[in-house]
């Protein structure tokens, strides 16, 4: 877990992590599960679908591997969107709750990119001078969405690239595809942290309501099609 690598304990860390461990009512962690499994299931296939990509490159199938980047592309995108969406749902929701949970800056020694290190030292910098837990809150769910996005775009154009032939350094191409992929990895498991918390502080007649508004379908937005498969990169 994401709180097994914090240092030093304090009484913030310890409300934060005793919120993780603590077990959900019934109604509560049914939704925690629905939601969760959603995303797992996504991640899973995106994560297999990209394993499959590399595994074609080593081989020296680098049509293929190109053409499984493509799909592992729109699997990665499909997960940003729901965690996306997540997000959304829980900023929302979260102007209706007075007594938020307490949240913890995001560590910039759980990501590799330049992306999720940058996100996770400016959550720090303003979570040390924002003043009260709701703030707090709001803004680290703003920069996890934020940062899922970049994530998600910039997956999307190193895929694009790889495809078109159009990597001068193809061997950085795919090493970034990689470091995306665990970036990624990271938002999500701080999302199901976030989630599980959220729902502690959430009064039991507005389950119902959040659990409709996790379940909205998140518009995806225009992309441009991957160009046709070559041999060139890879």
């Amino acid at each position: 877990m994401l709180f097994k690598r914090r240092r030093a304990p304090s009484s913030a860390r310890r409300r934060a992590y005793d919120d993780w461990i603590a077990a959900l009512p019934r109604e509560k962690n049914q939704v925690f599960e629905k939601t969760v499994r959603g995303w797992e299931c996504s991640y899973a296939m995106m994560s297999v679908s990209l394993d499959d990509a590399l595994s074609q490159r080593a081989r020296g199938e680098l049509v293929c591997a190109q053409q499984q980047v493509a799909v592992t592309s729109e699997l990665l995108l499909r997960l940003a969107r729901m965690l996306v969406g997540g997000c959304a749902a829980l900023s929302e929701r979260g102007k209706r709750v007075v007594n938020l949970p307490i949240v913890r800056p995001l560590d910039t020694a759980f990501f590799r990119g330049d992306t999720g290190q940058s996100a996770a030292s400016w959550n720090n910098l303003l979570h040390n001078v924002l003043l009260g837990d709701r703030s707090r809150f709001f803004h680290k769910i703003r920069i996890l969405s934020n940062t899922v996005e970049q994530l998600g775009s910039e997956f999307a154009q190193a895929a694009y690239d790889i495809a078109g032939g159009l990597c001068v350094q193809p061997a950085a191409c795919w090493e970034q595809l990689d470091y995306l992929h665990y970036d990624l990895n990271t938002c999500l498991r701080e999302s199901e942290v976030i989630l599980k918390s959220f729902l502690h502080a959430l009064p039991a007649d507005q389950l119902s309501v959040f659990d409709a508004e996790l379940s909205r379908p998140t518009v995806a937005p225009k992309s441009r099609p991957l160009p046709r498969a070559t041999r060139v990169s890879a």
